[in-house]
């Protein structure tokens, strides 16, 4: 009766931080779509873009272990799962994104801001919606289905396939749409191994001090070439721009050359990719839980600049849009974090 009693009170404490989590969570969603402010709605948009990458990542992390196999999934499976159960919520995240897109995007409000085929066919109101509804639905049935722990290859392989389509279809819609001359076919697939990348460093911060040597070397070789694949396909994309000198490409990056974003990328690619890189590429480094945990850290700050400078210049009202989406993302990181503590597994159903 006293052990009934104690599990009924450990759950009961394990609820509590779930249901302020969601409180937190949906008060800030009704009151985002109810206000619609422009740069609250912008704001969120930079916010949910860097918040959504640990949930996604550790949701394709899940996939490729379960093809795969190893002992890093197993050992970091406390962190992956809880992390990319919350795929459901990043669904729910998205609504003040689609309800105030108008406020977003140029195509939703003038058609000659693209191709009048492209607006006809693909960039438009009704396919924006259908496509992130497929998208969200469907990332957030395999979130919940891999964080249950069960091992389905099959399934791992046709959800990478269904990620790598929809992947390259609302990171357009979504982040690149916000200029919609500019076009880069490397940029989904920078989308892509960006959520990786912060989903390893987020496992690199939060499941270091229980890794041993080994593991511990693994995330952070895993962690290493996901950067490299980051800053090599950001670096290709800007050497295509410059050497390719089309007006519309020039004109992006021409919007991102004052002062403040010049220092804004440096400072991420300097701290966020060369620091990390230097750390992780010594074994010593890789096999350290402080200096894979300070890698970790690193990564996810970069990650936060590097979107605030592929998203933010794009808009005019650039200061109340930084501070919203500081905002925005300090809700969304505290809400997901007391929804995910609820949901960690006990040590002894932590491996399948």
């Amino acid at each position: 009766m006293t052990a009934r009693a104690a599990t009924f009170h450990l759950q009961k404490l394990r609820r509590r931080p779930a249901v302020c989590g969601l409180l937190l969570l949906g008060g800030a969603v009704i009151a985002t779509v109810a206000w619609q402010g422009p740069a609250l709605s912008r704001g969120w948009l930079v916010a949910f873009a860097v918040w959504s990458c640990v949930p996604v990542g550790s949701m394709m992390l899940l996939l490729i272990h379960s093809l795969t196999g190893g002992r890093w999934g197993e050992e970091t499976a406390a962190i992956l799962r809880p992390s990319a159960a919350l795929t459901s919520v990043v669904a729910i995240a998205f609504l003040p994104v689609l309800v105030s897109f108008g406020q977003l995007y140029p195509w939703a409000h003038a058609a000659s801001s693209v191709a009048q085929d492209v607006a006809h066919q693909y960039l438009n109101g009704r396919g924006y919606a259908v496509r992130a509804a497929v998208a969200l639905c469907g990332w957030a049935v395999l979130g919940i289905t891999f964080s249950l722990g069960e091992r389905r290859p099959l399934l791992a392989g046709l959800g990478l396939a269904f990620y790598g389509a929809t992947i390259s279809l609302v990171a357009i819609d979504w982040y690149l749409s916000v200029e919609p001359r500019y076009v880069a076919t490397a940029f989904p697939a920078t989308i892509a191994i960006q959520q990786l990348a912060a989903a390893l460093a987020f496992v690199a911060v939060f499941a270091a001090p229980s890794l041993d040597e080994s593991v511990a070397s693994d995330i952070g070789a895993l962690l290493l070439a996901a950067l490299v694949g980051v800053v090599y396909l950001e670096f290709m994309t800007y050497l295509v721009a410059w050497y390719g000198d089309l007006p519309d490409k020039a004109a992006w990056y021409l919007k991102r050359s004052p002062s403040i974003w010049t220092a804004s990328i440096v400072v991420a690619f300097a701290f966020g990719a060369v620091l990390p890189f230097c750390i992780l590429l010594l074994r010593k480094g890789r096999r350290s839980r402080h200096g894979l945990r300070s890698a970790g850290m690193l990564v996810l700050f970069g990650t936060a600049l590097h979107f605030c400078w592929l998203l933010v210049p794009a808009f005019e009202d650039q200061l109340d849009v930084v501070v919203a989406g500081a905002g925005v993302l300090a809700i969304l990181g505290v809400g997901s974090m007391l929804v995910g503590s609820a949901l960690i597994p006990e040590a002894g159903h932590v491996r399948s």
